[in-house]
């Protein structure tokens, strides 16, 4: 009895399900296959080269977790600005939601890591053993010379980009040329030698060997994706209207000969597809949605001398003599929430202050009566540079009553990048007024008075 997807299932107390056979997708040219293509030098470009790129002195792009700093080209992150890293988590997962009911699974075409990563390791896998029919032959033919010095080649292909995807993995949080210099001297750190071998090991084996069950049984995508596709939803579909009653016949055929459909059945639809899955049955929870079986289609039409599109883009509602709406309720919905945090986050990093003040006060006394009939409270002043400048930072207090600081006009040199610790006296007369109130304390970039910061706080005085 068949079990779906491959599965064969049995009745009589045997195993349950057929073992996995290997997928040898083929090689196929068109318009859709240079756009992959495309996507996959600039997507496996940034990876490889964005750790590289220097700016203001330092790697343009790191994480810098021990020193709790982001640096994203021009912009310093720190802990304090985890909401902008959440705010861009919610971008993506709506932008994902837009897309995908807008024109499918994009994502899992051109972007996903595990396809760009497979197409990758196929290549070479295409440079060490050959083209898809000597790849069969070479794996069911028995070992010889050629056949380990293929797969062997293969392996070396493999376990090199793996291990150089692992090495500029850990070079996005430890800068990358330190990082290459103490691979060079064999002198890497017990955790940066484990995440190299660890994510090189992790790409290895999803794209080396898990491939197409990786996205089949692994990824949770392809089990959601049906709540956000209706029947306007562009996707990939078979013309089984215009393709059935599919067989094969004579090139020379007239087209319909033999009450024939358009399909001839060569099945190079199933053949391209790199999970393996057979387009003419439907849309399926495996279907990447790469149009790899429409370049092959398209290809076998302009050979026979039929229309493209038997297999093409298209939505449920065309393929059934419908119109197709864009613009419906869930795409408007995606789209203005999706456009309202896209402003609102240009809006908030553009506003965002380059200084950061953070204000404890000194736990060990209440406050403390001076002679002159004032009272004291200490506090360390947390000044966080956020800048890639040097900068004199002024400190001020305001509050009720009569404020003032020891030291009288304190002024700081702060760092790019620095927390400095600044230790401060705010005295008050005792009684004027009476009791605890709030304080307000300012800092201030000399160099661009624009540039400050402030953080409210607690003055703890008698009461009468």
């Amino acid at each position: 009895m068949n079990g779906g997807d491959g599965a064969v299932v049995e009745s009589d107390g045997g195993s349950y399900y057929q073992a996995h056979q290997k997928v040898y997708p083929r090689e196929i040219g068109g318009r859709f296959a240079r756009l992959r293509v495309l996507a996959v030098w600039v997507l496996l470009g940034l990876y490889y080269l964005l750790p590289w790129f220097e700016m203001h002195g330092r790697q343009a792009v790191l994480f810098d977790l021990v020193e709790r700093k982001f640096y994203i080209f021009g912009l310093v992150m720190w802990p304090q600005d985890f909401i902008f890293l959440t705010w861009l988590l919610v971008l993506a997962a709506l932008s994902l939601f837009f897309f995908t009911a807008l024109a499918g699974r994009l994502w899992c075409a051109y972007a996903c890591p595990q396809t760009v990563w497979t197409e990758a390791f196929l290549w070479l896998e295409r440079l060490a053993e050959g083209k898809r029919q000597a790849r069969i032959k070479l794996d069911a033919a028995p070992w010889s010379l050629n056949k380990l010095f293929r797969k062997g080649s293969k392996q070396i292909l493999w376990v090199s980009f793996a291990a150089w995807t692992g090495f500029t993995f850990v070079g996005f949080f430890t800068p990358i040329r330190a990082l290459a210099a103490d691979t060079l001297a064999l002198s890497l750190s017990p955790w940066e030698l484990f995440w190299i071998a660890f994510y090189g090991f992790a790409t290895y084996g999803n794209a080396g060997y898990l491939r197409e069950q990786v996205c089949k049984y692994m990824c949770p995508y392809a089990r959601f994706q049906s709540a956000m596709f209706d029947k306007d939803t562009l996707i990939i579909t078979y013309d089984a209207e215009r393709g059935e009653p599919r067989g094969a016949r004579r090139r020379t055929a007239a087209r319909g000969a033999g009450g024939l459909g358009d399909c001839i059945d060569c099945t190079w639809c199933v053949q391209v597809c790199p999970t393996g899955i057979d387009i003419r049955k439907g849309l399926q929870i495996e279907c990447i949605a790469c149009a790899a079986c429409i370049d092959a289609c398209d290809s076998v039409m302009d050979r026979i001398g039929y229309p493209r599109g038997l297999v093409r883009y298209t939505t449920q509602h065309a393929l059934d003599h419908g119109a197709t709406h864009v613009v419906r309720p869930r795409i408007l919905i995606y789209g203005a929430i999706l456009a309202l945090l896209a402003v609102g986050f240009g809006v908030a990093l553009t506003l965002r202050t380059p200084l950061g003040l953070d204000v404890i006060r000194d736990r060990n006394s209440l406050f403390r009566l001076l002679d002159d009939g004032r009272i004291e409270n200490v506090y360390t002043l947390k000044i966080l540079n956020k800048s890639e400048l040097n900068r004199r930072i002024d400190v001020s207090v305001s509050g009720p009553g009569v404020l003032t600081l020891d030291p009288a006009s304190p002024s700081y040199s702060v760092a790019p990048g620095e927390v400095y610790p600044a230790v401060v006296r705010v005295r008050r007369d005792a009684y004027q007024p009476a009791g605890s109130e709030t304080i307000q304390f300012h800092i201030t970039a000399r160099d661009d008075p624009g540039v400050a910061a402030t953080h409210d706080a607690r003055l703890l005085a008698p009461s009468r």
